[in-house]
């Protein structure tokens, strides 16, 4: 019998809340998923896309993250290790007018930074496509914790999706 890791368990539960956002409440539209193994390092890597259901202006993207450590250390119940966990972190990304883009990406900080309250600033990267004239570019912001979770923390997903929606909206109004 198959007896589910942490990571299991974690990306069940951010499944369930993030679909019944989608498909009960109608908040936002799930626009694709990865469940990567690396056999390489032994690693694994769950990805969760989505936008609002009512505003496609900004994406979302979930990332929960396992190494082979984490992995030995639950399966062989090994208590000198560290505890088994999980990373996690937020990719969000919009476009944006090349135009005023500095003013926009510090807006961008401030409305993030008062939504999560993080340890650590959000990363922005700024990309553009040789060639295009639009003047556009892609902004993806990437959020990550300074700690990592377990199963204790599964109380807090429904929370995380709430700030996670929170930061949907914050960024389509932003990009007016």
């Amino acid at each position: 019998m198959f007896d589910p890791t942490i990571f299991d368990n974690l990306k069940v539960a951010i499944e369930n809340e993030f679909y019944d956002l989608d498909n009960l409440d109608r908040i936002i539209d799930i626009t694709g998923r990865k469940d990567l193994l690396d056999m390489a390092v032994m690693s694994r890597e769950f990805s969760l896309f989505f936008r609002l259901a009512k505003d496609r202006r900004a994406e979302a993207e979930l990332v929960l993250e396992t190494s082979l450590r984490d992995l030995a250390a639950e399966i062989l119940e090994r208590p000198e290790e560290q505890a088994p966990a999980c990373g996690l972190k937020f990719r969000f990304r919009v476009d944006m007018d090349k135009e005023g883009g500095e003013a926009l990406c510090q807006e961008i900080e401030r409305c993030i930074m008062s939504i999560w309250l993080p340890d650590n600033k959000p990363m922005q990267t700024l990309s553009h496509v040789f060639g295009d004239d639009t003047g556009r570019y892609r902004n993806c912001i990437e959020l990550g914790f300074g700690r990592r979770i377990g199963e204790e923390q599964m109380d807090d997903i429904p929370e995380l999706a709430k700030h996670a929606v929170l930061t949907l909206e914050a960024l389509c109004g932003l990009m007016g």
